[in-house]
C-alpha cells in the first residue's frame, strides 16, 4: 500500500516522491505505470521507446512485465548503460533483462539494441551514438539511484561530454572500471522518467538529492519532471 506522495521543486525540477511500505507494492505500482506509458504512447505515435536501468529492483519489475497486456511489437528497448564486460557475463545489464524479461515477450530482436560494451567503452560509446541517432525522444527512461549519488553509470567527480548521447566511461569507483552510459542530457530527453530507490543505504543520496546537491541523479531534468519509487528510505 502507498504511503506517502510529495511533490518537490529542487533546483528548478519538479520531482513527485512517493514512499511504498512493501517492496511488492512498489513493483506493482512500477508495472503499471510502465504499462500504461506503453499503452499512452502506441496511441499516441505508434511505438513505445524505453530506456532500462539494471540492478535488483528493476529486475524485481522486469520479471512482472511479462504478463502485461500489451502490443510488444511496438516496444522499442534501449539500456541507460552497461559494463564492459562479455555479453554471457552474468553482471551486464543487458543479459539480466534478456533472463528476467526480453526472451519471454514478443519484441523483434531488431528493436532491443543492447549497448556493445564488449567492444571496450570508446569504440561502444561510439557504435551506441550512431544507434540513438535517428532515436528522438524517449517515452520512458528507467533509473537507479546509487548509494553515492550515481544514476546509470554517471558518478560523481566524472565529467562527461553532454553533447554526446552515449559516453565511455573509465574509472568507476566500483567494478568493473569500465562502461558506456548515456549522458544527463541524453537521459533528459524522455517524456517519464522513474528513478527506483530501494534500501536503507540510499538514505544519504536521498537526503543529498532533496536538499539540491549536485548528485549525477539531480542532473536528469525532463521537461515533465521526474517520478522517485522509494521503499526503506525515510523523507
Amino acid at each position: 500500500m502507498q504511503n506517502t506522495t510529495q511533490s518537490l521543486m529542487i533546483n528548478d525540477q519538479v520531482s513527485r516522491w512517493q514512499v511504498y511500505t512493501a517492496q511488492e507494492a512498489l513493483y506493482s505500482s512500477a508495472v503499471k505505470h510502465i504499462e500504461e506509458a506503453a499503452r499512452n504512447a502506441i496511441a499516441g505515435h505508434g511505438k513505445f521507446s524505453i530506456v532500462l536501468a539494471g540492478g535488483s529492483t528493476p529486475k524485481s519489475i522486469y520479471q512482472l512485465l511479462p504478463k502485461i497486456d500489451t502490443d510488444w511489437s511496438k516496444w522499442h528497448v534501449f539500456y541507460g548503460d552497461d559494463r564492459c564486460l562479455p555479453p554471457e557475463h552474468e553482471e551486464r545489464n543487458s543479459l539480466m533483462a534478456h533472463e528476467a524479461w526480453l526472451k519471454h515477450v514478443a519484441i523483434p530482436s531488431s528493436q532491443i539494441h543492447d549497448i556493445p560494451a564488449e567492444r571496450g567503452p570508446v569504440e561502444a560509446a561510439h557504435a551506441y551514438n550512431q544507434t540513438l541517432a535517428a532515436v528522438g525522444e524517449f517515452d520512458l527512461v528507467l533509473l537507479g539511484l546509487g548509494e553515492d549519488g550515481h544514476t546509470a553509470s554517471l558518478f560523481p567527480g566524472h565529467t562527461w561530454d553532454d553533447t554526446q548521447s552515449a559516453v565511455p566511461v573509465f574509472g568507476a569507483p566500483k567494478p568493473p572500471p569500465e562502461r558506456v552510459s548515456l549522458t544527463a542530457a541524453r537521459l533528459s530527453q524522455s517524456r517519464e522518467v522513474i528513478f527506483f530507490v530501494t534500501g536503507a543505504g540510499k538514505q544519504e543520496a536521498v537526503d543529498n538529492w532533496r536538499r539540491g546537491e549536485p548528485i549525477p541523479a539531480s542532473l536528469i531534468k525532463p521537461k515533465n519532471g521526474v517520478d522517485v519509487y522509494i521503499f526503506g528510505v525515510n523523507l
